[in-house]
């Protein structure tokens, strides 16, 4: 039996990957923490590692998940990172989100949630249920600006460039957030969009079952 650590995506919570079959695995869940002033990426990933219970443990991390799993992973000794429609470097990073980050337009226009964009938002999440639109209603309800604000500003700065030597990368081909062409994926789901764990769960469980 292993330990598996799971990171869910932006500001969302374990039933993301309530979809996904672990096997007999034991399974825990990193909560996400509220941001401390200016903190900087590499000191939140400390914190959330001191949530690890366990020896060379195994990361999963779902789109921002998957970088902060990286993060944590510079941090202590792992036996596997794995990805799920994430990125492993700046240079996966799409280049809208690039120039968002130099010309620092995240600052200028804060995360908040808008209810008029919820559709577009949906769309490029790849959202197919109305049980999915039910679930990202309420994360963007009770999302905390002080966290939404510093992670857009993480992801589109993200600086690393160092690969674990463990990692494995699962992307979809419809992936709007982080489009295919730009990222460099071990295993390749035809369709997927970038709700992998929630609309492609059978593909990515079946994964697993290989990489675990």
């Amino acid at each position: 039996m292993k330990h598996i650590y799971c990171i869910s995506g932006f500001g969302a919570d374990e039933r993301v990957f309530s979809k996904l079959d672990f096997g007999d695995n034991d399974i825990h869940f990193i909560q996400w923490k509220i941001p401390e002033k200016h903190e900087t990426i590499e000191s939140y990933a400390n914190r959330m590692r001191q949530d690890i219970q366990h020896a060379n443990p195994i990361l999963i991390g779902l789109s921002f998940g998957g970088m902060i799993s990286i993060e944590i992973a510079k941090l202590i000794s792992v036996e596997k990172v794995v990805l799920l429609s994430s990125i492993s470097t700046r240079y996966e990073l799409p280049l809208f989100m690039r120039i968002a980050g130099k010309l620092r337009l995240n600052r200028i226009i804060p995360m908040k949630p808008y209810p008029i964009l919820e559709p577009i938002e949906n769309y490029n999440l790849g959202v197919e249920t109305k049980e999915q639109k039910i679930l990202l209603r309420e994360y963007r309800r009770n999302l905390n600006l002080q966290y939404s604000n510093w992670a857009l500003n993480e992801v589109v700065n993200w600086k690393n460039e160092w690969i674990p030597p463990n990692l494995v990368h699962i992307h979809g081909t419809e992936d709007r957030i982080f489009p295919i062409n730009y990222v460099k994926a071990d295993y390749v789901i035809k369709g997927g969009g970038h709700l992998l764990p929630m609309n492609n769960a059978n593909q990515v469980t079946d994964i697993l079952k290989k990489i675990l």
